[in-house]
């Protein structure tokens, strides 16, 4: 078992950013894959961003410039940096983590509303 806590969501402008935390219980240096996904109103879950057996981060077009996934290993956390958000960006973000090819595990989400 894995528990992903999510952090960071709010309230933010048009052009504003933000930085989401992902805390897990177990190492993340070992995990499979992790990314962040995200569910707006009335639409699909979709991935924004996830690294998969050790490669490049692949993101989603509609994030591609703005948004950076990074993470810290010695405190088993995973970040996604939005910068310029766009109301479109409006959704609930998920950490996901599969610590190996099969496992899925998910955070309970944290809110970013963009809007003036």
């Amino acid at each position: 078992q894995v528990q992903l806590v999510e952090s960071g969501g709010g309230l933010v402008q048009p052009g504003g950013s933000l930085r989401l935390s992902c805390a897990a219980s177990g190492r993340i240096d070992i995990m499979y894959a992790m990314g962040w996904y995200r569910q707006a109103p009335g639409k699909q879950r979709e991935l924004v961003a996830n690294i998969i057996n050790g490669g490049s981060t692949n993101y989603a077009d509609s994030v591609k410039g703005r948004f950076t996934m990074s993470k810290d290993n010695a405190k088993n956390t995973l970040y996604l940096q939005m910068n310029n958000l766009k109301p479109e960006d409006t959704a609930v973000y998920y950490c996901n983590a599969r610590p190996l090819p099969g496992t899925n595990f998910w955070g309970k989400g944290t809110l970013v509303t963009v809007s003036s």
